[in-house]
C-alpha cells in the first residue's frame, strides 16, 4: 500500500485560496476515481472537487469554513502500489467555474479527467493490519428503506433538492440510509424510506395523539455562501442609514392587461408574463427624472456615481442562498425581452451556472417573494446601491372608489433608500411615479 497526497487544485483565474465548504467523505471511506470528495468556494463559484485516484481516505486537511491554500494538501489516500510516483509529472488543471455540478475536474482533449499533481511519499508506512494479516474489506452500503440513526453531529449528505423534498414530506434525513457515494441520500432513498413504513408518526393513545418531547440543541456553523450573505447584509445595514417607504397600488388594470397578453400569446414562443417585467419598466421610466437613485455611493471617497444604463438586480432565492443576478440594460428591453432575461439569469443563478458578470454590476435592485410576499417588508439595500424596491403579494381588497365600496386587486410596494443620498420627499416622488405608471399601464410605453 502507498500514500497519495491530493493537493487542492487551482480553482481558476489566479485564486490563491478557497474556503472549504463541505466534506463528502470521511476518514476510512473507500473512494472511487472521480468521486466527489469535497466542495470549496471562491468569490466566484462553488466547485466540487473529485478524487484523482481510487483508494481509502486516510486523512482530511481542514474543517468546513476554513480557508485552504491552492496546491496545499487536501486529502490523503491509501492506494494500491508504492504511492503516487506515477503522477509526479502531472500538473494540476484549472477547474471549471461553471458552479455546482461542474464536476470540479479539468478536461483533457479526450474528455477524460486531467491528472492533478500531488506530493508523492515514497516511504509511507503501511496501513495497520488486523490479526492474521488480512486487509479489511469495506462494508457494502446499507440497503435502501431501512432507517438508521447517525451521530447527532454528523450532517447527512444530500442535494438541496433532496433536502427540500424531505422537508415537504416531513422526513428527518438523520434517519434515512443513503445509497449514493459516501452515503449521499438520493430521491430513491426517500421513496424507499417511506415505502418501508419508516416515516415517524405520532402514536395514538385513547383516541388522542401524543408526541415525544424534543431535547438538545444543534449548532450550525455559518460558512460558504451563507457566511458571505451574512457579511454582505451586515455591511449594508451598518454602512447605510435606511429609510423605508411603503405605498398601496391598485393593479387591477395591470392584471387585466397581463392576463390578456398571456392568453393572446398562448402557444407562441413569447414568455408568460408576471408582475416583474412591468415593474422593471416602471422603474426605468421613473428613473429618467431621478438619476441619483440609479447610482452607487462610495461613502469612503464621498462620490456618488450616477449610471445612465439601468442594470437591474433581481434578488433570487437559490438552493445555496440569496443571489442577485443582473438584467443588463433594462432601459433598452421591452416587456417580453425583460421577462426572458429575468428568467434566464435567475435560472443560471439557481443552477449555479451564472457567470461572474451576471452576478455583479447592478445599479438598483428588485426583491420579490412572489405569492409569499406578505403585506409589507423592509428590504435591505444591495450596497453600494442607494435603492431597492420590493413588491408584496397581490390580493383582492375592498376599497372606496368614487364613494362606493368595490373589490380591487391591490398590492403594497415596499422600498428602501439610502437616506444620505435620497431624501424622504424624493423617495416618495419616485414611488408615486411608479404607482401612477402601474395603475395606468398604457403609460408605461408613452
Amino acid at each position: 500500500m502507498g500514500r497519495f497526497v491530493f493537493k487542492l487544485p487551482d480553482v481558476g483565474e489566479g485564486t490563491a485560496e478557497a474556503e472549504l465548504a463541505a466534506w463528502h467523505v470521511k476518514v476510512g471511506d473507500p473512494v472511487a476515481e472521480d468521486q466527489i470528495v469535497a466542495e470549496v468556494m471562491t468569490d466566484k463559484a462553488t466547485v466540487e472537487i473529485t478524487a484523482p485516484v481510487a483508494g481509502v481516505v486516510s486523512k482530511l486537511h481542514g474543517e468546513p469554513g476554513q480557508m485552504l491554500a491552492v496546491r496545499g494538501p487536501l486529502v490523503e489516500f491509501e492506494v494500491e502500489g508504492a504511492g503516487n510516483a506515477a503522477a509526479e509529472e502531472s500538473q494540476p488543471a484549472p477547474l471549471s467555474l461553471e458552479g455546482r455540478g461542474a464536476g470540479g475536474e479539468g478536461d483533457t482533449a479526450s474528455g477524460q479527467s486531467a491528472p492533478v499533481a500531488a506530493a508523492p511519499v515514497e516511504a509511507a508506512a503501511p496501513a495497520p493490519q488486523p490479526a492474521g494479516g488480512v486487509t479489511p474489506t469495506p462494508a457494502p452500503p446499507p440497503s435502501r428503506g431501512r432507517g438508521i440513526e447517525r451521530d447527532p453531529n454528523q450532517k447527512p449528505l444530500a442535494s438541496p433538492a433532496v433536502r427540500r423534498r424531505a422537508r415537504e414530506l416531513g422526513v428527518e434525513l438523520q434517519f434515512v440510509t443513503g445509497s449514493g457515494p459516501a452515503g449521499r441520500i438520493e430521491h430513491g432513498d426517500l421513496d424507499a424510506f417511506l415505502a418501508g413504513g419508516a416515516r415517524p408518526a405520532p402514536t395514538v393513545t385513547g383516541g388522542a395523539p401524543t408526541f415525544a418531547r424534543a431535547e438538545g440543541t444543534t449548532e450550525v456553523k455559518i460558512i460558504g455562501l451563507r457566511r458571505k450573505i451574512a457579511e454582505k447584509m451586515a455591511e449594508s445595514v451598518r454602512r447605510i442609514p435606511h429609510i423605508t417607504y411603503v405605498e398601496e397600488i391598485d393593479v387591477t388594470a395591470l392584471e387585466e392587461l397581463r392576463a390578456h397578453l398571456n392568453a393572446q400569446n398562448k402557444g407562441t414562443d413569447r414568455p408568460k408574463l408576471n408582475l416583474l417585467p412591468f415593474l422593471a419598466r416602471a422603474m426605468v421610466v421613473a428613473l429618467r427624472d431621478q438619476p441619483q437613485i440609479n447610482a452607487h455611493y462610495d461613502d469612503e471617497a464621498g462620490i456618488l456615481t450616477q449610471h445612465a444604463p439601468v442594470h437591474l438586480g433581481i434578488a433570487a432565492q437559490t438552493p445555496n442562498g440569496l443571489m442577485v443576478p443582473v438584467v443588463r440594460h433594462a432601459e433598452a428591453r421591452d416587456v417580453y425581452d425583460t421577462a426572458n432575461e429575468i428568467a434566464r439569469v435567475s435560472a443560471a443563478a439557481k443552477s449555479g451556472k451564472a457567470a461572474k458578470d451576471e452576478l455583479s454590476g447592478s445599479t438598483i435592485t428588485i426583491t420579490s417573494l412572489g405569492t409569499l410576499g406578505g403585506v409589507v417588508h423592509t428590504p435591505i439595500i444591495n450596497h453600494p446601491e442607494v435603492a431597492i424596491v420590493g413588491p408584496n403579494k397581490i390580493q383582492e381588497r375592498v376599497v372606496v372608489r368614487d364613494g362606493q365600496m368595490v373589490v380591487r386587486k391591490m398590492m403594497n410596494l415596499s422600498s428602501s433608500f439610502d437616506h444620505r443620498i435620497v431624501d424622504g420627499h424624493d423617495a416618495a416622488v419616485f414611488i408615486q411615479r411608479i404607482k401612477g405608471l402601474l395603475e395606468q399601464p398604457a403609460t408605461l410605453w408613452m
